[in-house]
């Protein structure tokens, strides 16, 4: 196997590993909401809105193989990890209930649930929306070295 091919694998097993983590953040969410019927608040349905497209983009951008897939889940991503931050550090209090958007129906500051003690829904879109962040940087580091 040729070095370009090893390089052209790994890069490969990158994105899926970013579009296997999307989809189990994905499908969560949607076991969260549809099965123990936990309503999401605005925070985070606008985390869904830029998870769920992650899956296609990532998919899409594996067959065939291409490059671009970065380009492409960059700004859902960085945008999704900021607005996962931001939902973490209102719900600890660091951000006051008064500059929330949840104005209406379900409160984004109430943890509903808490897997562990400690990991909240919130909490787990962050850790989603990081480990994609991460797994995207190594892609870019490799794709241009």
């Amino acid at each position: 196997m040729s070095k370009n091919n090893i390089e052209s694998s790994k890069n490969w097993n990158i994105i899926f590993f970013a579009w296997l983590v999307a989809t189990v953040a994905t499908l969560g969410s949607l076991f969260f909401s549809e099965v123990m019927e936990q309503p999401p608040c605005i925070l985070c349905w606008y985390q869904r809105i830029l998870m769920y497209p992650l899956v296609i983009i990532f998919l899409v951008g594996l067959f065939p193989f291409d490059k671009n897939v970065f380009k492409y889940s960059v700004p859902f991503v960085i945008i999704g990890w900021l607005t996962a931050l931001y939902h973490n550090l209102l719900q600890h209090g660091i951000i006051s209930e008064a500059m929330t958007p949840c104005s209406q129906g379900i409160p984004c500051s109430t943890k509903y649930m808490s897997i562990f003690g400690f990991l909240t829904i919130p909490m787990l879109s962050f850790i989603a929306f990081t480990i994609i962040l991460t797994l995207l940087f190594l892609f870019f580091k490799r794709k241009n070295s």
